[in-house]
């Protein structure tokens, strides 16, 4: 009976595979659908490789060629204005078209979406962080102290911009990949899952279940 009991929930924790994130939706519905999806997952290849390319370049000035962010600002503004100022001057002189003044260079939409999708995952983040620290699923509850631990070892080997750029590196290559790669990457988490609730069985068998417990006392009806 006992080897029963094991085998069918060996068989329960393999038939239960796992889509990543939990989700039906499509990842492009899950990102929230709107201008930052099609950014995220390169719908809009110009201004994605834009994005990605101002920000390596902030990357660059900031990391390699160690500017100040005030000397930075001043000096871009500094430019911009010089570069508008001749312009405009070389145009009365020759006659040619003006410099023209975009009213919006970035929509507002972008911003909302942006904040829409940071609200919204920062509300399913919290109470799930919440749920994690109470220990009901001891397995998540170890595998976020070990990350956690990792990630701040690792943080000390890397300045504040370097994660910020790699983090921006993250959300900005792995979408994408996640969505060419949708099955086989939920496979191989899947996988992961498996191994790691067969040890738990095991540890919790071999360990946990020996470990002496005081008597329970019965709740009292009132």
């Amino acid at each position: 009976m006992a080897n029963d009991t094991s085998s069918d929930s060996d068989n329960e924790i393999i038939g239960a595979r796992v889509k990543l994130f939990g989700h039906e939706k499509p990842i492009h519905q899950v990102l929230g659908g709107g201008k930052v999806a099609d950014i995220l997952l390169w719908r809009d290849r110009n201004l994605s490789a834009a994005l990605l390319g101002g920000m390596t370049v902030i990357w660059f000035l900031f990391e390699i060629v160690e500017y100040n962010f005030v000397t930075l600002l001043c000096h871009i503004s500094i430019t911009t204005m010089l570069v508008l100022f001749i312009w405009s001057t070389a145009a009365d002189i020759f006659k040619w078209k003006p410099p023209q003044i975009p009213d919006i260079i970035l929509q507002e939409s972008f911003f909302q979406d942006l904040a829409f999708i940071l609200h919204r995952r920062f509300n399913q983040l919290l109470p799930m962080l919440l749920h994690i620290s109470c220990g009901i699923d001891l397995p998540i509850f170890l595998l976020n102290i070990v990350s956690l631990y990792i990630f701040s070892v690792i943080g000390s080997y890397f300045s504040f911009v370097n994660l910020l750029y790699i983090g921006f590196l993250c959300v900005h290559t792995l979408p994408i990949v996640y969505e060419r790669y949708e099955e086989e990457i939920n496979n191989w988490v899947s996988d992961i899952i498996i191994v790691l609730r067969k040890n738990y069985r095991s540890f919790k068998k071999n360990y946990l279940n020996r470990i002496p417990r005081g008597p329970v006392k019965p709740k009292k009806t009132q």
